[in-house]
């Protein structure tokens, strides 16, 4: 259950309180979000910890992949949610090539999405390779949360959306990677599209939280698209790592169906949505009342 402070109310979730889910065996439910209703309704359901993804590329933009999307996109998008909320931990993607410049380069983006998007952690791609950039940012007092497996900005480099870990090196290579990446101070580690059986070592061997998409139970948290778990586009794709909860889109597409034909056969806006002016009013403007108006 969440933990409350002595007035009841929420507390805010941390660093420090994700460690301790771990600890406690108490999962931690992540989703993405975007702006401030969906946010705010993250929120209000009890999500611990909210992503304002580059998967906003793909769910909100209409992209084939992520690396559309740029800083200014994510600073965007992260202030409006962090505004939103108050108890969520809410995370940042660094999006695509914003944080292989350098040190410097990476810690202006870093400093640029904190400072604007007012999130409380960046989320970076990669691993060993990406290990000065997490010892940079932590260096500065940034929580940094890893990510692993199916890496979206490398998609093109590793051949598409594929289950990651299958054969023995790939999965020795990726637990070496989780292992740097929590010696570096990331504070938690994404892992997406990843055999369950590497997901668990993973989870086993760290001593920071697993967050899974598309990796099996056994890790310590899940994270999910807000608009694949309500399905919430026009022709939704079925994904074997994905269980929608709504059809949102279908009732979206419904409601509007319905203004568009109200709006056709003049059925809206009735009497009860009209507004009209005083008698007096209507006298001065026109002479008279309504009638002579015509």
């Amino acid at each position: 259950m969440p933990e409350q402070s002595s007035s009841g109310t929420r507390k805010p979730v941390t660093t420090t309180r994700l460690r301790a889910m771990k600890s406690k065996g108490e999962p931690i439910a992540v989703v993405t979000a975007y702006d401030y209703p969906s946010a705010q309704l993250a929120e209000a359901a009890g999500a611990d910890v909210l992503l304002v993804g580059d998967s906003l590329g793909n769910v909100v933009q209409g992209r084939e992949t992520t690396l559309s999307v740029t800083l200014d996109h994510i600073v965007y998008h992260a202030e409006i949610v962090s505004r939103a909320v108050k108890t969520p931990f809410v995370v940042a993607d660094l999006p695509f090539a914003t944080y292989h410049g350098g040190v410097d380069a990476t810690l202006a983006n870093v400093a640029r999405v904190m400072r604007e998007g007012g999130v409380k952690a960046v989320k970076l791609e990669g691993g060993n390779e990406i290990v000065p950039a997490v010892r940079a940012a932590v260096g500065a007092g940034v929580p940094v949360m890893g990510h692993l497996g199916l890496t979206p900005q490398s998609v093109h480099v590793i051949g598409g959306y594929k289950v990651q870990g299958k054969q023995s090196a790939a999965a020795e290579k990726l637990l070496d990677d989780a292992l740097r990446l929590e010696e570096a101070g990331a504070f938690a580690i994404v892992l997406e599209l990843v055999t369950d059986e590497l997901a668990a070592q993973a989870t086993e061997r760290l001593s920071i939280p697993t967050i899974g998409i598309g990796s099996g139970p056994r890790c310590d948290g899940q994270v999910l698209v807000f608009h694949d778990i309500l399905q919430y586009e026009l022709d939704p794709m079925a994904k074997k790592f994905v269980k929608a909860y709504a059809n949102v889109g279908a009732v979206v597409k419904e409601a509007i169906r319905e203004y568009v034909a109200d709006v056709k056969q003049r059925a809206f806006p009735e009497e009860r949505h009209t507004f009209h002016m005083e008698e007096a009013d209507l006298q001065r403007l026109y002479g008279g009342g309504a009638a002579d108006k015509e």
